[in-house]
């Protein structure tokens, strides 16, 4: 039988949107904030020399910096003032969910409620700033030489320090602006516009070998159907779940017979979400990265007019040799980086999943309000079939998760770069968005509530 709200769902139709003024009025709020971000992202930092920083991050763009780069919607290319993006609080984030799982005060605070929420995002802001300081001035000290800044010195770096953080402080603000006042998870959106602002320049570079002979028209069409039946594939997944019958018993209330009655417990088949590709891409591209800097590093050295010892210095001996194994095995599309890609994405998903999600608290917290698993004794037994249950839903999760990221590297080699969007990528978008519309679905559900109460009159008559 169709539940009520699923019938409110299907009648929801365009004059339902036209009159939930309170709704278009949070969407206006979000784009003009994502807006605001997408300028921000083209102003680069004060003191940098733009053309000559760009020839440095090409010979860069195939590690970590190219994923960051992709996040941030060309703002790390740009080194734009926002180039650290969300990044730091993200980090922070992931960082104050371990240590809530291993430290007691931080568990007690967890399980406080609304209060322990707050406190914990508090240190989640707190943390992001010390990452964010760390990280900017990692970047001042990369940036500080003759050839990417006009004036490179102390004075340099204090401003391209304050310039990074301030960006992400206000980022992170206006993340929390956007869920609070407007549609969706704000942190999640503006990397999702992030990511979109990049899809024009995929379409220009497609239209561009297409017109030049580059690519035949059925390869695009190939292509075009194998991103879409990718993308069906991840809304299945991300909507499936494993429900748990969840019962509890009656009990009598003064002369009457109460409860009884039963509900699910929705397990998600991916319930580490984007997570562990993020942490496996990351990993994986910090050789690379560390290569890509030392080749800059060469190049830096040749173009400041370095004697050959200094140039030689930075690219050949042990080093070099260290390099050469980086770019040949674990560069981007080779065999062994898809087999450790894989991997590191399975491993990640068993871990995060068994941070988020903790059978025995699930089993407690079921207990204590009357609730239980048909054929299984409170506490332990159901804590164990939540765990079998858990344990076999992240095995397929993480295959499926491997198998996304893992899909756009292989069609990227078979079709010559041509499928420019990454797995991850491709995740963000589609979770963000499959969130995004459930808001504004529940948002309008509750205005055709509110008109169904004023309609009833449920207040009783005006006299």
């Amino acid at each position: 039988m169709v539940s009520a709200a699923e019938q409110l769902a299907r009648n929801i139709s365009f004059s339902t949107f036209s009159k939930a003024k309170e709704l278009q009025a949070r969407i206006w709020f979000t784009l003009i904030a994502l807006i605001i971000y997408r300028l921000g992202s083209q102003i680069p930092i004060p003191g940098i020399d733009v053309l000559e920083y760009a020839k440095a991050f090409a010979g860069m763009k195939q590690g970590i910096l190219g994923m960051w780069n992709t996040f941030s919607g060309g703002a790390v290319e740009r080194m734009a003032i926002f180039a650290l993006n969300v990044m730091p609080y993200i980090s922070a984030s992931i960082i104050v969910q371990i240590l809530s799982t291993a430290v007691p005060s931080l568990e007690r605070l967890k399980k406080e409620g609304e209060g322990g929420r707050k406190q914990l995002n508090q240190y989640t802001r707190y943390l992001t700033v010390v990452l964010a300081i760390a990280q900017a001035y990692g970047v001042s000290v990369a940036l500080n030489n003759d050839v990417m800044a006009y004036a490179p010195g102390i004075y340099f770096q204090v401003s391209t320090v304050a310039t990074l953080v301030g960006g992400t402080i206000f980022l992170m603000w206006l993340g929390e602006q956007i869920t609070a006042r407007g549609v969706g998870n704000g942190i999640s959106l503006i990397i999702f516009a992030g990511i979109v602002a990049e899809f024009p320049t995929y379409i220009a570079q497609t239209w561009t070998k297409l017109y030049s002979g580059q690519v035949d028209f059925v390869v695009i069409l190939a292509i075009a159907a194998l991103a879409g039946a990718l993308v069906l594939f991840i809304v299945f997944i991300e909507r499936s779940q494993r429900r748990l019958l969840i019962q509890y018993p009656k009990r009598q209330q003064g002369n009457r017979m109460v409860g009884g009655e039963s509900s699910f417990l929705p397990l998600k088949v991916n319930s580490a979400g984007v997570i562990p590709p993020i942490f496996a891409s990351s990993l994986l591209m910090l050789p690379n990265t560390l290569a890509g800097f030392s080749g800059s590093q060469a190049a830096a050295a040749a173009a400041a007019g370095g004697n050959a010892d200094q140039i030689a210095s930075a690219s050949s001996g042990w080093w070099g040799d260290v390099i050469s194994f980086i770019q040949a095995y674990l560069g981007p599309g080779q065999p062994v980086h898809i087999v450790v890609y894989a991997a590191l994405i399975i491993f990640f998903c068993f871990f995060y999943t068994s941070i988020v999600f903790n059978p025995e608290e699930t089993a407690e917290n079921l207990r204590k309000y009357g609730g239980f698993i048909p054929g299984y004794r409170p506490g332990k037994k159901t804590a164990e079939h939540l765990d079998y249950v858990l344990t076999r839903l992240t095995v397929i999760g993480s295959l499926y998760i491997a198998a996304v990221c893992v899909m756009p590297e292989l069609l990227r080699n078979e079709f010559n770069g041509m499928f420019y969007i990454g797995g991850t990528s491709l995740l963000i978008v589609v979770s963000v968005t499959m969130d995004t519309v459930t808001q504004i679905q529940s948002h309008l559900i509750g205005h055709q509530y509110q008109d169904m109460i004023k309609k009833a009159r449920v207040g009783g008559k005006k006299k």
